[in-house]
């Protein structure tokens, strides 16, 4: 397949991406008052909820939504990333090195320290809600 080149470009940005969680609430817990994420909105749907998050540095940035986890398919796609070590998301901070101390002071229980791969540092946590977050950042 070819793709024209000479056609006016627009620009597509990511605007929102879920993490699949257990518990919305304990979700909204941890992601809040432990990375510092705050909510933009919370709407209930029933039994659970439309419930994003944003970086309080880009409150019009793109929007973390937590997800619930009931099906089936979900559930196993959530389950088979955390068993074999595997990542689902990936956020960027300062200095991985001071996130990974001040994390630890409040809990977080890391799977990778800090560690130099060419380009990036990275850590991996646990967030508590059944998957594996990588925090990054340039070097």
């Amino acid at each position: 397949m070819q793709y024209r080149t000479n056609y006016r470009r627009h620009l597509m940005r990511i605007q929102r991406t879920s993490i699949f969680v257990e518990d919305q609430e304990m979700a909204l817990q941890f992601y809040a008052n432990i990375l510092g994420f705050e909510k933009k909105f919370d709407v209930p749907l029933g039994e659970n909820r439309w419930l994003t998050l944003v970086s309080p540095e880009d409150p019009d940035g793109t929007e973390l939504l937590l997800e619930p986890n009931r099906h089936p398919v979900v559930k196993a796609y959530q389950e088979g990333l955390a068993a074999e070590g595997i990542p689902c998301a990936a956020f960027a901070v300062e200095n991985v090195v001071a996130e990974f101390e001040r994390l630890t002071a409040l809990g977080v229980r890391f799977q990778q320290d800090p560690l130099e791969m060419g380009p990036v540092t990275t850590a991996v946590f646990d967030d508590t809600c059944g998957n594996l977050i990588q925090i990054l950042h340039n070097n």
